[in-house]
């Protein structure tokens, strides 16, 4: 047991001195970034990083570790299915062409599991977290409660499973290369889409998710609810909640009041509600029928 319980120590710290160097990389990547191209002046520690930190290693650890257990039960549960024989010839497809399709079929996933937690008021109650930033930079996108979290990449991962594009590996059920490869893009993505930068991609902008699409993500005006993808923004065109006009958002964050403390905001989604919450309560028909 001792021997165990060392491992698994030896393991969590070398994951976390994993995270630090990775966090010291990001701050030297954005903080200049930020700097040079700042789309609001801010100051480099404004209020909050420090709890934004906590939430970067939490979720950095946590929610990988909860996700993993149903992707397994759901890749062994599929050991051995194959309709029509869809799934082996899948397996044979090069990367190069399973890629383009895990990414659509990702996004699309976490687009309904993302648009969900805006329509439903008990997920918004985790997802408020994210959302109580009223200012945007690189750093937000580790603020965010870990259940929320793990219910939206699940909604884009799991159904890469589902339709075959990936796979246990081995005789172990493991994480699938494409899941990883599709995880870790996703998430360097993310910095870059919070990021306080004037960054603006012209006619790609369309394509693929930039600053100003998810800016306005994270309005708190009138035309807040939008733009639920997280890479591919015709996406949002397709389902009609796309928003992207020339000039960026005027505010950010919600009408309801989120603890400043990292253990508020842990707490806070289970706190005692009367009716609906904010910001779900006018919206909820809107978002499911959509616009």
């Amino acid at each position: 047991m001792t021997s165990s319980f060392t491992r698994h120590a030896m393991g969590f710290a070398l994951d976390a001195g994993r995270l630090a160097v990775w966090l010291v990389l990001l701050v030297s990547i954005f903080t200049p970034l930020e700097r040079l191209l700042a789309l609001h002046p801010a100051k480099l520690w404004r209020k909050q990083v420090g709890v934004d930190v906590c939430w970067y290693f939490i979720n950095s650890l946590l929610p990988a570790a909860i996700i993993a257990v149903p992707l397994s039960i759901l890749a062994r549960a599929l050991r051995g299915a194959d309709p029509g024989g869809l799934y082996s010839a899948e397996a044979a497809w090069p990367l190069w062409l399973k890629l383009p399709l895990a990414f659509l079929v990702n996004d699309i996933g976490a687009y309904w599991g993302h648009r969900a937690t805006h329509a439903f008021p008990l997920l918004w109650r985790f997802h408020a977290i994210h959302h109580s930033a009223e200012h945007m930079d690189w750093l937000v996108n580790t603020r965010g409660h870990p259940f929320d979290i793990v219910f939206t990449r699940l909604s884009g991962l799991g159904p890469l499973y589902l339709v075959g594009l990936a796979h246990g590996t081995g005789n172990h059920v493991g994480i699938d290369p494409v899941v990883v490869i599709a995880s870790t893009f996703g998430l360097v993505w993310s910095f870059f889409i919070h990021s306080n930068v004037r960054v603006r991609l012209g006619p790609l902008e369309w394509l693929i998710a930039s600053p100003a699409f998810h800016h306005w993500h994270h309005t708190n005006d009138e035309h807040r609810d939008r733009n639920f993808a997280a890479i591919f923004p015709f996406v949002d065109r397709l389902f009609g909640t796309a928003w992207l006009p020339k000039h960026w958002p005027p505010v950010y964050g919600i009408d309801a009041k989120v603890p400043a403390t990292l253990t508020g905001q842990l707490l806070d989604p289970f706190a005692p509600r009367e009716g609906l919450d904010d910001r779900t309560s006018d919206k909820v028909v809107e978002l499911n029928q959509g616009r």
